[in-house]
């Protein structure tokens, strides 16, 4: 829709092929129904796929304000909340209603129910745009067929085989902004709890990436939104059969060293003084630790801590974390809930805190395309030019989810399409256009 009433815009005479009855199924079901539809932080880093620095032009060329510009153009009200950018309604169905009336005021011929099939270049240097019932031939076409991620939605990764028919180089195509599958049991006692955590993917000791977030624990493995910015990056690890674990720290907020005292506290007040460290041994903070304007002591404000040598392992723990995490904690380290904590050993107690700040889960895949919100992959950049137009066959251009450019989420995604709409857009319209309106008959922008 960004590419044909740009290139509408820009003076073209545009036709729309679309796969679905109607135009943007897809996306009535971004930001929750909500449409996140931008960023104010904007810049290449918060992308993976090709080269960052091609990345980094094109998004100088269509940033956060010329997508506010372009939105304001079509009477779409925007709100910025902590930098994400909504329509002010909060409702994607509008910013859909505003993206097809801009289509229909800008007499765009859409032609529904249409899947193409073959896209190829004439003799005379036209491009020829086949399916299953007939062909028609253009001065200049724009790929923008999404990838494979939700094929309910159409996306079914079409547009790939398009391109390959072109001779274009593609990226492995996996899914990204999706939720990890583990291979543990254990998940299932966890489901359904949320947390504040850090997610770290470990390849045996080393750390290889890391996201801090609300975190979902699903039956299948986790999710949220931590999972899904390294959900991609992971699939790709997993192709090479990496070996990976994703380690988990529901405390994210305290330091290790922090962490320590508080321990060494815990540990005081159940009548088990001694050293001993949660998570590396032999390097137990040797102080309570005041940091940040948090004070963990054995006395705060007047209050006096109180004496928890009398409680069961279940009550000790009590008030750290989720119920359900502690239970599965105690389990794990060999625990009975309803043990007094005193008789509980030291060394396991010290086991029960240690998951705490690193809870290991191996990961085994992903959900598919079905569940994903977008696609890593597609068609390498080295393929298209600064224009977005194919080096092996002029006149044909790529725009979205079809290009090897994936983001962050935040509205990241949606803000490539509507940069690589617009830059595609104009290229196939022939020349610069304006954010507001037509050429007039000089070529001018209005």
């Amino acid at each position: 829709m960004m590419a044909a009433i740009t290139a509408a815009r820009g003076g073209a005479r545009v036709v729309l092929y679309e796969r679905n009855d109607r135009l943007g199924r897809k996306l009535l079901s971004t930001g929750n129904g909500k449409c996140n539809l931008g960023n104010e932080a904007l810049g290449a880093e918060d992308y993976h796929g090709g080269d960052r620095r091609r990345i980094a032009s094109w998004l100088e060329r269509f940033g956060t304000e010329e997508t506010k510009a372009f939105f304001a153009s079509l009477g779409l009200m925007l709100k910025d909340r902590d930098g994400y950018l909504y329509p002010v309604c909060e409702q994607a169905a509008v910013v859909l209603d505003v993206l097809r009336l801009a289509v229909e005021e800008n007499d765009v011929l859409v032609v529904p129910n249409v899947k193409v099939t073959r896209v190829q270049k004439c003799r005379d240097g036209r491009i020829m745009v086949v399916w299953q019932d007939g062909s028609a031939v253009y001065d200049s076409v724009v790929l923008a067929c999404g990838g494979k991620a939700a094929p309910k939605t159409g996306s079914d990764g079409n547009g790939y085989l398009l391109a390959e028919q072109l001779g274009l180089a593609q990226s492995p195509v996996v899914p990204a902004l999706v939720g990890l599958r583990c291979r543990e049991e254990a998940c299932k006692a966890i489901a359904g709890v949320r947390a504040e955590a850090e997610v770290r993917i470990l390849e045996g000791t080393r750390c290889l990436l890391r996201e801090r977030g609300e975190l979902q624990l699903v039956e299948y493995g986790i999710s949220g939104i931590p999972v899904f910015q390294l959900s991609g990056q992971v699939n790709y690890l997993l192709r090479e059969k990496r070996v990976l674990r994703a380690e988990i720290d529901f405390l994210p907020q305290w330091s290790q060293k922090e962490f320590e005292a508080y321990v060494r506290l815990r540990l005081r007040l159940a009548g088990l003084d001694g050293a001993g460290d949660p998570g590396n041994h032999g390097r137990m903070a040797g102080r309570l630790s005041v940091e940040r304007g948090r004070t963990i002591g054995r006395k705060a404000n007047g209050l006096a801590a109180e004496d928890m040598s009398g409680r069961t392992v279940e009550t000790f723990f009590t008030g750290l974390l989720h119920k359900k995490l502690m239970t599965l904690f105690i389990k794990m380290a060999g625990l009975k809930t309803n043990i007094l904590v005193g008789e509980a050993g030291r060394e396991r107690l010290l086991e029960v805190f240690r998951l705490c700040k690193a809870f290991s889960l191996q990961v085994v895949g992903s959900n598919s395309f079905d569940q994903a919100q977008v696609c890593a992959g597609g068609v390498k950049l080295s393929e298209v030019t600064e224009q977005l137009e194919a080096v092996k066959a002029p006149g044909v251009y790529l725009a979205g989810e079809l290009l090897d450019v994936d983001g962050r989420c935040g509205g990241y995604n949606l803000h490539w399409a509507w940069c690589s709409g617009y830059i595609a857009g104009t290229a196939a319209a022939g020349g610069a256009v304006g954010l507001g309106g037509k050429k007039d008959d000089k070529g001018e922008n209005l």
